[in-house]
């Protein structure tokens, strides 16, 4: 059982740099691929990135490539979401997530919400134009 806690959200400018952190529970974090989503409101859940267990793999949405990047530290049983270049289309409330397969899967996968054993509550994103 892994639990998930997002933090690092909040209210910047178009352009700017926010840096969302996801502490997990547990001592299998580093078992778990993680990913990234984003929900904005009347929007489905949107895949923005996911992270192998070793951190040496990574996916990205075309949306968020280049401008985000995503990396764990599984000695702090944490994972990161670095966002710069920020816009407007970017708001969203952003969530993690954690899955416990024992092997790595194609993108599509990971890019699927359904493929995930346990989210966080999600933290709020908001970018001013």
């Amino acid at each position: 059982q892994v639990q998930l806690v997002e933090s690092g959200g909040g209210l910047v400018q178009a352009g700017g740099s926010l840096r969302l952190s996801c502490g997990a529970s547990g001592r299998t974090f580093s078992m778990y691929a993680m990913g990234w989503f984003r929900q904005a409101p009347g929007n489905e859940r949107e895949f923005v990135a996911a992270i192998s267990w070793s951190g040496g793999i990574t996916y990205y949405a075309d949306s968020v490539k280049g401008r985000f990047t995503i990396s764990r530290d599984n000695a702090k049983n944490t994972v990161y979401l670095q966002m710069n270049s920020l816009k407007p289309e970017d708001t969203a409330v952003y969530y993690c997530a954690g899955d416990s397969s024992s092997r790595w899967r194609p993108y599509n996968y990971y890019s699927s919400h359904t493929s995930y054993n346990y989210w966080g509550q999600g933290t709020q994103v908001t970018v001013s134009s």
